[in-house]
Parts: structure tokens; sequence; C-alpha cells
């Protein structure tokens, strides 16, 4: 059986949901992202976020268990996160990367993997390319251990109230 074309596009990849956003093709683009993270010299651990769309907290948890089963330690979210949390856990955390299971704007049926790289920000058109390249160069691993909940909020929410006059806004 021929295997869906993985493409990104703009810090990631978005697919229609049970067409080609599938938990298998999910599987190959974390263990893509995995096998980047480890050809370079960053910290072993990541976090994994999700929105409220469809499956999206499952998806999520599917990307945890690959990225566990290549040696980098998930921090998975308990609940859906805004990305610019999970964006800050991974300068707060000091961590390799993110990604964040959103279609962002896209329609409903849509969902999608977006990467954040090291500091903290999208991926840069490079990143992805490297990721896309590496898109079943191996064979998917994946374990149902080995994952850590963290929910990304607290700190995000702390560190916008140092920025933030709240009194002022109310």
């Amino acid at each position: 059986m021929q295997k869906t074309p993985i493409k990104f596009g703009t810090d990631g990849w978005r697919g229609v949901m049970a067409e080609d956003f599938t938990f298998e093709n999910v599987r190959r683009v974390a263990q893509a992202t995995a096998d980047y993270w480890n050809s370079r010299p960053l910290p072993k651990s990541a976090i994994v976020g999700y929105d409220n769309r469809f499956f999206s907290e499952v998806f999520a948890k599917l990307v945890c268990e690959v990225l566990a089963a290549n040696g980098i330690k998930p921090l998975y979210a308990p609940t859906a996160v805004p990305t610019p949390a999970v964006s800050y856990a991974v300068r707060d955390r000091n961590l390799a990367g993110a990604v964040m299971i959103t279609a962002s704007h896209n329609p409903p049926q849509f969902n999608g993997y977006k990467l954040k790289a090291e500091f903290a920000g999208p991926a840069t058109p490079e990143i992805c390319k490297d990721v896309e390249a590496l898109v079943d160069a191996s064979p998917v691993r994946h374990i149902e251990a080995g994952i850590e909940v963290y929910d990304p909020r607290p700190a995000h929410i702390a560190a916008i109230k140092k920025l933030v006059d709240l009194k002022a806004i109310r």
C-alpha cells in the first residue's frame, strides 16, 4: 500500500482528518521529528500540546509515544492549551522544541501538526524541509511509557502577568 505523501507548509503539516491526517501519518511525522531532534545537539525533552478539535488529544498522545520510544522525554498537556503557552514552555523549560496539534484557522475537517523550534518560535522553512525529508527514513517506534503530564498554562500566565498591567486593562 502506498503511503500518503507528507508535505509541510507554514511551520508544519495539515491534512483532512481520516483521509491524510491519520494515526499512522501522525506517527510517521512524529518519528521524523524525533529523528531530526536526535540529530541535533538539543535537550532530550519536548512538549506536546493540542487544541479542542476532534481527536486532537489522541493525536498528541501518539506523538508523545513516538518521542518517548526515541529517547525524547515528552511533556503532555493534560488539557487543550493555547499555542503561545506551548511555545513559552519551550523557552521556559529549555526544550528541544514542541509539537502543537492544531489546524489553526483551517476548516473543522482539518487538523495539523505544528512544529516549534528550540528557540520557541515556529519552525523555519529549513527545519520543516529537514523534518519532511526524514519522513519514512526510519521505522516508527512507539511506547506507552515515559510520558510526563505538564500543564504549560500556569507558567505562561505568570509570565504574562509580569509583562502586562492587568489592573489597567480591567
